[in-house]
């Protein structure tokens, strides 16, 4: 068995979706002091890699807390758009991996734009789906949708119709993973959030198992 970590790393340098302010983290209490060692932390609930519940931009959508534990692991695969750029990610190219979605829980989507994590590059155009191929994949019975971006919309969006159209399947959607050059075609996810009251999203520990 191969665990592979996903996640970012949360730290007060990391990038920040436009609007949002940087984590902070703060030391609360010192062993010196206090005898103990204690953190203070202020995050957002996307800040890093994390999970979108249709809370997040639905005003009736489900929160994190709605959904039962199983939602957040499963099944997975990994559509591998990284060898050459595209500024899209057409009906044509998913379709090559239609015989693969009927099985899998979750799919991530590998673009190769991890790689600029940390610096200005990260907010540029990175690769993002057609609405045509987002509607495709929301027809299948997924629990989740993952990038190793920002977002799965692009960032001049005012709509975020591609959130709109998993969210409106209850499809939980996964920003800022790493490492997918990791993962074989087939693996076991995992996206355990926080266990928090009526969240429209959380911080996870993403990682794959592959047995």
């Amino acid at each position: 068995m191969k665990i592979i970590d996903l996640t970012q790393k949360l730290e007060a340098t990391m990038p920040v979706f436009p609007g949002s302010k940087p984590p902070e983290l703060e030391s609360a209490n010192t062993i010196e002091k206090d005898g103990f060692r204690q953190s203070k932390l202020t995050i957002y609930s996307h800040h890093g890699t994390h999970i979108d519940a249709p809370a997040h931009m639905q005003k009736e959508g489900k929160t994190i807390d709605q959904f039962s534990l199983d939602k957040y692991f499963g099944q997975g695969i990994v559509m591998d758009f990284s060898k050459d750029y595209v500024e899209y990610i057409t009906l044509d190219m998913i379709r090559d991996y239609e015989k693969h979605l009927k099985k899998a829980e979750f799919v991530l989507l590998k673009t190769g734009w991890s790689k600029y994590w940390g610096e200005e590059e990260y907010f540029g155009k990175f690769p993002v789906l057609t609405e045509e191929a987002a509607k495709l994949i929301a027809s299948f019975n997924l629990k989740g949708i993952g990038v190793d971006a920002i977002s799965v919309d692009e960032l001049s969006s005012t709509t975020f119709s591609k959130h709109h159209i998993f969210m409106s399947k209850e499809i939980i959607i996964i920003e800022n993973l790493t490492n997918l050059d990791a993962l074989e075609e087939k693996f076991w996810l995992s996206i355990m959030p926080l266990k928090t009251d009526n969240a429209d999203g959380s911080l996870v520990r993403a990682y794959a198992v592959i047995m």
